[in-house]
């Protein structure tokens, strides 16, 4: 089975996501911007992958265009054993353009799409062409928008419970902020606190001795840079709370530094960011072996979310997969990635990641 045609669509679904808001450096974003790659094959069938893209889709998809197609197009379709091996040898041919950042997001999108090309040729969904599943169903947490009124905090978290979620992420950086989520939601739901890397590790450990009685979870990339794990590592040992990073992490090396030093509690692989499925499993195999948990980052609703889904179903280790907590009017999976009133998502069962994007909707949001 050949690669025939390698081929990036930049999907934009406008969202709602009602009292709050996020920014990226200057820019507001208004719409998830999903860059997807389909590659096709002599055999007729249709392996989809995911490239991170939040605010500069152009710029990945350009990166697919230029640098990813010319190294899969004619080339036989890899056994998934040989898919690792594969990935390794175009991150050697490319890695004079960074081994982070939009290179490792495009690459990450073309790993996903041969697993899912493995998995459809035998017929199997992910999961089964890896392992073993453990759960057909994950517990979801709301991942709020950054909103920072504390009473608006509350209502959005106690909302959010109603709706079925079973916990609940903030992304805010006031103590204020995370007693107002925990007053709300009560002591027994789970509570972690997503700050972006605002922090030197002098305000990080402050922050988490100011907010330890809200007792959350864990608190998410305190610090800035991301990179600088001898800090975090430093405000874990010193703060009082676990912590956890790793979204802006790719590859199992960057994770293994991160490891190494006693940065993280959790570890969160990103599947579109990190290199894909191959690399995400050794992160997996690495976490393990140090003793390092894995809360995953998924805030998508690309094929990497269908990734996730079907990643974390071969794990019973009570984590949950992360949603963003938006209303939006289309659905590339026709509703069936949301999450359930009892604040689970089903894994996908059909072939490859289990489910084939809408092409309607595909046109619909369809960006040229």
């Amino acid at each position: 089975m050949l690669i025939t045609n390698v081929r990036a669509h930049h999907i934009r679904i406008p969202y709602d996501a009602g009292v709050a808001s996020f920014k990226q450096g200057a820019s507001s974003i208004s719409a998830l911007e999903i860059v997807m790659i389909e590659v096709s094959t002599d055999a007729g069938i249709t392996g989809w992958g995911d490239a991170f893209a939040y605010v500069s889709p152009r710029t990945t998809c350009t990166a697919i265009e230029e640098m990813i197609a010319p190294q899969a197009q004619g080339l036989e379709v890899p056994d998934a054993a040989d898919i690792p091996a594969f990935m390794e040898q175009i991150q050697r041919n490319l890695h004079l353009f960074g081994r982070y950042g939009i290179t490792m997001f495009a690459i990450s999108a073309l790993d996903i799409a041969l697993w899912d090309l493995a998995a459809k040729a035998k017929g199997v969904p992910l999961h089964r062409l890896i392992g073993v599943a453990k759960r057909t169903r994950i517990p979801a947490y709301a991942s709020l928008l950054r909103i920072g009124k504390p009473e608006l905090i509350a209502s959005e978290c106690e909302t959010a419970l109603r709706q079925g979620y079973k916990a609940i992420k903030l992304h805010e950086t006031t103590t204020p902020a995370v007693f107002a989520a925990r007053q709300a939601i009560g002591a027994g739901t789970p509570l972690m606190v997503d700050l972006n890397c605002p922090l030197d590790g002098e305000a990080a450990i402050a922050f988490a001795h100011s907010c330890r009685d809200a007792a959350p979870m864990f608190l998410e990339e305190p610090v800035w840079p991301p990179e600088d794990f001898a800090t975090l590592a430093e405000v874990r040992a010193k703060g009082g709370l676990n912590i956890a990073a790793g979204e802006n992490a790719c590859t199992v090396h960057q994770f293994r530094q991160m490891m190494k030093a006693g940065a993280v509690s959790h570890a969160q692989p990103s599947v579109i960011k990190v290199g894909g499925i191959s690399e995400y499993l050794r992160v997996v195999a690495l976490a393990d072996e140090l003793g390092v948990r894995l809360a995953p980052h998924s805030p998508y609703f690309g094929p990497g979310f269908l990734a996730t889904l079907q990643l974390m179903s071969l794990r019973d280790d009570a984590s949950f997969v992360e949603a963003f907590y938006m209303k939006r009017p289309a659905c590339l999976w026709r509703g069936r990635i949301d999450v359930d009133t009892n604040g689970d998502v089903e894994v996908p069962q059909g072939p490859g990641l289990g489910y084939e994007p809408d092409k309607a909707v595909m046109e619909q949001y369809r960006v040229s």
